[in-house]
């Protein structure tokens, strides 16, 4: 692992890592989930409620089902918070309970709730713009889920489901180089959400074998836990969580840690 200096105000270093280390940081998630079980499965279950809600009320709608299922992947990791400071309690050595998990739903950080409008009006766009396309292509009207498949999905000669793919990836791309290190480090740090995102833009930019094969494995285990009726969501929220704060762990290095002995 390498250290890529940064300018001197920001305090901090970004690690540059192995492909294979998201692996190393499952590894670890695990091991947090055995220590405290039920912590995790509390916001597995939360979040698992909570998508079984949107999916509900926007079964028959497809730009509605689209919207919060792109939302839900989306928002998910903010959502999950509580799971950051579990893994910063035991990193530290320390026990945590339900008091710690819960500390940050109450603690009005605007920064979040900064992050949190991003990410909302990032799920908007991509709604709109996903809506923008097809309409454009297709000559009839896409209503319900039914209409999509048959008319999307389907038609293969046309490409267009294969452009609607590549559109959404084109789109999620620069959302996940924006908080894939951002919500762990707005926890752990007093810094900016500025200072966090482009800190997460840097992470990418260094490392972008490890992070394309660490995004892999967030689609992945997402798709498995909403393929699975949402009942996997139980064990993969808070196993990405706790992954993804020994991913930002594992990337940002701090002025005190660097000086430590």
């Amino acid at each position: 692992m390498t250290l890529t200096a940064t300018p001197s105000q920001d305090a901090y270093q970004v690690c540059t890592v192995e492909w294979h280390r998201p692996l190393q940081w499952l590894g670890k998630a695990w091991a947090d989930i055995e220590r405290c079980p039920s912590i995790g499965a509390a916001h597995g279950a939360a979040l698992a409620l909570f998508g079984a809600a949107l999916l509900y009320f926007s079964r028959d709608h497809f730009w509605w089902l689209a919207g919060a299922l792109s939302s839900f992947m989306l928002v998910a990791p903010l959502l999950a918070c509580g799971l950051y400071e579990v893994s910063r309690q035991l990193s530290q050595g320390r026990t945590p309970g339900w008091s710690d998990a819960l500390r940050v739903w109450v603690s009005g950080d605007r920064r979040l709730m900064g992050l949190g409008l991003l990410l909302g009006l990032s799920c908007v766009g991509w709604v709109l713009a996903s809506a923008a396309l097809i309409y454009r292509v297709m000559p009839s009207t896409i209503v319900t889920p039914t209409d999509f498949v048959r008319r999307v999905v389907l038609q293969s000669e046309l490409g267009l489901f294969e452009l609607w793919l590549g559109l959404g990836g084109l789109l999620a791309a620069p959302m996940f180089a924006s908080v894939v290190i951002a919500i762990p480090m707005l926890l752990d740090r007093p810094v900016s959400l500025w200072s966090a995102v482009h800190t997460s833009w840097r992470v990418v930019a260094h490392n972008p074998a490890a992070m394309a094969f660490w995004s892999s494995l967030l689609t992945l285990f997402t798709l498995l836990g909403i393929g699975s009726a949402l009942l996997g969501l139980l064990g993969v929220v808070p196993l990405l969580a706790h992954a993804s704060w020994y991913a930002y762990r594992d990337l940002v290095r701090h002025d005190t840690e660097m000086s430590a002995p």
